[in-house]
């Protein structure tokens, strides 16, 4: 199946406006709570019952707490105004989208990076969308974003500029 053939997500109206949230997948979680099992089974032969669980529980909170923290990433175009994480910008400040499949988004995030450009990048989205920044008082090139939906992304960020330009 083709990318752009997947469905859109549910923030996506094909009025310039969308939302998607990069959360952390289902599989971190998996492996991240098999992991800290592994860790109980293993210090619950050498430490006392409660102490094994408190060590335990309190690094398997802290994973959480960095799991919930790192997938809290939105994206979202709403009103003219496309955020990425704590970033803002107007999209009349904006040129044209460009979708970027994996290995296109991998080259953008790695040799053809700017360091002046704002990333918001997710290893568990490997597809993204570049967009120009035309603001010349702005000295950030560009923003690469992540995103499970490059194709819409992209679609909505021109139907956006089209309408605010």
């Amino acid at each position: 199946m083709l990318p752009d053939a997947e469905p859109p997500p549910a923030g996506a109206t094909g009025d310039g406006s969308y939302v998607e949230h990069l959360r952390v997948p289902l599989r971190w979680w998996a492996v991240a709570t098999m992991f800290w099992a592994s860790v109980l089974l293993a210090l619950l032969v050498a430490l006392p019952v409660p102490v094994a669980c408190g060590i335990t529980g309190f690094f398997f909170l802290t994973n959480t707490l960095i799991f919930v923290a790192y997938g809290a990433a939105r994206i979202s175009l709403e009103g003219g105004v496309l955020e990425a994480g704590r970033a803002r910008i107007p999209v009349h400040l904006l040129a044209a989208p460009e979708a970027l499949d994996a290995p296109g988004a991998r080259r953008a995030a790695g040799v053809d990076a700017d360091a002046r450009a704002y990333l918001l990048i997710r290893p568990y989205a490997p597809e993204a969308v570049r967009v120009q920044v035309l603001d010349p008082a702005d000295p950030t090139p560009y923003w690469l974003l992540s995103t499970r939906h490059p194709g819409t992304l992209a679609a909505e960020l021109s139907a956006a500029i089209g309408v605010s330009s």
